[in-house]
């Protein structure tokens, strides 16, 4: 009974194996087949991955400029006589190139003035919105508001500004480069 078994085993064996050898190519091509399904589904994970990375980055750095364009333009407009040099520090903390000449250039003739005519301006930004942006620069138009105080009109003004800032980005920072009076 042992030989027979072993006869029927070896022979269910041989069956079994030239049924595989028989099936290899389709095993083959479903081998094949998962290979590039998977690759293909790596690359498309890539892919999505990298332009969900770049569309964060983006977000990122609009928030950042609108953020910075509206803390500019809230620095340009608010300023008290009483800590004017405070106040100017802070719009010179926030700009760069010729817009940062220029004001500082002004500020000792601005303190005078503002000084003489006790001057307090309460700003507001009401919106602001980017015009156009890359990596490096920005333009942002700003709607603002003040209450503007001084001798002259001593129960306040109301005020509306629109403002055009080009900024640049240096040193981790978004810088406001210059301000324009708009509209």
């Amino acid at each position: 009974m042992a030989a027979r078994r072993t006869d029927g085993m070896n022979g269910l064996v041989v069956r079994a194996t030239r049924g595989l050898i028989a099936r290899a190519p389709s095993y083959r091509a479903l081998s094949v087949g998962l290979v590039v399904a998977t690759v293909l589904c790596t690359a498309s994970a890539l892919w999505l991955s990298s332009r969900l990375h770049d569309q964060r980055e983006a977000d990122q750095r609009r928030q950042d400029i609108q953020a910075a364009a509206r803390q500019s333009a809230l620095n340009f407009t608010s300023l008290d006589y009483r800590r004017y040099d405070r106040d100017s520090a802070n719009v010179l903390k926030g700009a760069t190139g010729d817009f940062k000449k220029e004001f500082a250039a002004q500020t000792e003739q601005l303190t005078d003035l503002v000084d003489r005519n006790r001057s307090v301006s309460e700003g507001q930004v009401l919106e602001a919105g980017i015009v156009r942006s890359d990596e490096r620069s920005a333009r942002v138009l700003v709607v603002a508001d003040s209450k503007v105080t001084n001798t002259a009109v001593p129960q306040g003004e109301a005020r509306t500004y629109r403002l055009q800032l080009d900024l640049v980005h240096e040193g981790g920072r978004w810088l406001t480069s210059d301000v324009e009076f708009v509209g």
